[in-house]
């Protein structure tokens, strides 16, 4: 999810399209944050760890 997010903020800075590069900054934010709660243990749509 974070790698494609950073491939749609590059898409999206590159062509000038602003929906990609949103689209982008919120799959970055939610594969963080997902990550980080795969980290310190808590489960994650039912898993014991997200990748």
């Amino acid at each position: 999810m974070i790698v494609l997010g950073i491939i749609l903020l590059i898409v999206g800075w590159l062509l000038g399209i602003s929906i990609l590069w949103t689209l982008g900054i919120v799959l970055v934010v939610i594969g963080v944050v997902l990550w980080i709660l795969g980290a310190v243990g808590h489960q994650v749509g039912g898993r014991r760890r997200y990748y």
